[in-house]
């Protein structure tokens, strides 16, 4: 039964519409207030002695009691603005009616019309209020005129049923002024917790701001210190990459790395050829020169932390080395506070490691690791480049050795062969060269392998070159005496030394190429012969025979072969 009072006064609740579900609670007071009060009114007026005009008044307290009751029932159904304003009219009407019935423009209706204006001005707004009033003033001056002209006579009530109306009035007016002092104290409430609840959000929101803007400088600043580190890799990396020999190179990268990263100590380990101890190849410090003037090594195991890079393949870091148990206390390096070691690796083979040292603690981040990961990986991309060029310039040099002296072999061989080794024009005539005399001029140039032309000369020496090689010298001298030899002519006899050379390779090769072919078929014949007879003393007297036949000249050929106890037998 409780529930059921409870759920009948209770107030209608709109979650999707806070504002209609404000004016339904209003509607609700109002309503369940004015049937309450007029109820009261009804009855009091009834039972009191002497009551005029009952029968219209009860009427008219009756229709609003129920149109009251059917607009807090319309409004339950969510039409709570039409219902606010069929309330408000027929309070309007009923006042009008009271005083119409009653005592006219003096009757308490009249001051009761400050009522419907206020519910107005509650449920409908200053628009509604200020449409109540004016049909308020309206119907006083009607009221009033209709009272002056004898359309209507007043019936003076008792002053019992005066104060009782009265008391009804201001029972109702009260509920409103407490109603409209309750929602502007609400409204100041609310405001108050909003400026409040937004102060909040504000500072919040400065903060995180703040926040922000602190987060944003902190990360462009991380950034910019990036690109930074990036460009320096960059930098070092196209400088490394233009320097090929090993021993310069080594220095070059130890000393670039410590410039552009402001490192105390940067040394380069390589690994020994049994790949048991790392080996300082190069560094940028005092005390690093130090330890490569005493050929600094340290072995592949867990006592350092260059050892533990190489042998585990990872950086290792000590960012205090105060308490790192890894670390090697080093005594030519006595201002260290945080060391890195890189492992510089090529195709998945480690062949070293890039040693940083700091004179600050905590003085590499997780993005230093990854910048200086990467510019290990340069260095031993450079360092393995600078180390095949190195091989691979040994190898050409070993291999143009060995061709220039095979060149030099072949051309003496061809020279102490051929009849006749130089040639001479004397103007009229070409004459062959003693072999035993030869001029200065060709002295020189053969020892020197360059031209001999001095500003005035009565000769001139351009050297035959093939392959690095002065195979011979192309003497011109002038039978005037000493001349200034123009530049045409000596064009002209480098040409002509560079297309003699070729002809004399070409001519050595083809003849090179017929004695190795008269080798093979007196070879071939000689088997031949040996392969055509069976028996033992046949073959050896053939092969005699035709070793000498072929070989000739004043030679004497003889062939043994050996018995089973080592003695020669023939």
């Amino acid at each position: 039964m409780q529930n059921a009072f409870r759920k009948l006064f209770a107030p209608p609740v709109f979650p999707e519409d806070e504002d209609k579900t404000r004016s339904a609670s209003i509607l609700n007071i109002i309503g369940w207030t004015l049937i309450g009060v007029l109820t009261g009114l009804l009855l009091i007026r009834n039972i009191a002695p002497h009551a005029p005009i009952r029968g219209s008044v009860n009427l008219i307290f009756l229709t609003i009691i129920l149109t009251t009751a059917l607009t807090l029932y319309i409004s339950r159904q969510g039409y709570v603005q039409a219902a606010s304003l069929v309330l408000i009219t027929i309070g309007w009407i009923g006042l009008s009616g009271f005083a119409w019935a009653a005592e006219g423009i003096r009757d308490v209706a009249v001051f009761g019309f400050f009522l419907p204006v206020l519910m107005a001005g509650l449920l409908l707004g200053w628009k509604g209020a200020s449409g109540f009033t004016a049909v308020s003033i309206l119907s006083g001056w009607v009221l009033a005129y209709a009272e002056t002209n004898g359309l209507i006579s007043a019936k003076l009530g008792t002053p019992v049923n005066f104060a009782i109306d009265m008391t009804g009035i201001f029972v109702i007016a009260c509920v409103l002024i407490s109603l409209i002092i309750t929602n502007l104290q609400k409204a100041l409430n609310k405001s108050r917790s909003t400026a409040h609840e937004l102060s909040i959000s504000n500072k919040e929101l400065s903060n995180l701001q703040i926040d922000l803007e602190q987060r944003v400088e902190e990360r462009t600043s991380e950034l910019k210190e990036r690109a930074s580190q990036l460009e320096t890799v960059s930098s070092v990396a196209r400088t490394i990459a233009s320097v090929q020999d090993i021993d310069t190179l080594l220095p070059a990268i130890a000393k670039l790395i410590s410039q552009q990263f402001g490192f105390y100590h940067v040394g380069i380990f390589l690994l020994d050829d049994k790949q048991e101890n790392a080996i300082l190849r190069a560094s940028n410090s005092a005390g690093g020169l130090q330890m490569l003037n005493r050929q600094h090594s340290l072995p592949l195991d867990h006592h350092s932390i260059v050892g533990y890079s190489v042998s585990h393949g990872e950086p290792r870091v000590a960012l205090d080395v105060g308490t790192d148990s890894v670390y090697f206390n080093n005594p030519d390096l006595p201002e260290t506070r945080s060391e890195m070691a890189l492992p510089l690796r090529v195709t998945g083979r480690i062949i070293g490691s890039l040693d940083v040292q700091s004179t600050q603690t905590n003085a590499f981040s997780h993005d230093d690791i990854n910048v200086l990961a990467t510019l290990a990986d340069q260095v031993a991309i450079a360092i393995e480049n600078a180390r095949l060029f190195g091989e691979a310039r040994n190898a050409l040099n070993e291999s143009k050795a060995l061709f220039e002296k095979y060149t030099q072999q072949e051309w003496s061989s061809f020279t102490r062969q051929a009849k006749q080794t130089g040639f001479v024009f004397d103007g009229k005539q070409v004459i062959p060269l003693d072999k035993n005399i030869k001029r200065e001029a060709t002295k020189v140039v053969a020892q020197t392998g360059s031209l001999s032309l001095e500003k005035e000369s009565d000769s001139i020496g351009i050297p035959i070159r093939l392959r690095g090689q002065t195979i011979g010298v192309l003497d011109v001298r002038s039978k005037k005496g000493a001349r200034q030899w123009k530049q045409d002519e000596i064009s002209i006899l480098e040409a002509a030394a560079e297309r003699a050379a070729l002809a004399l390779e070409n001519a050595r090769l083809v003849e090179s190429a017929q004695r190795r072919a008269a080798r093979e078929r007196a070879i071939g014949d000689i088997s031949t012969k040996i392969g055509a007879v069976s028996n033992l003393e046949s073959i050896l007297q053939m092969a005699v025979e035709e070793l000498g036949r072929r070989i000739g000249g004043a030679t004497e050929v003889s062939i043994e072969i050996s018995n089973d106890d080592g003695q020669n037998g023939q």
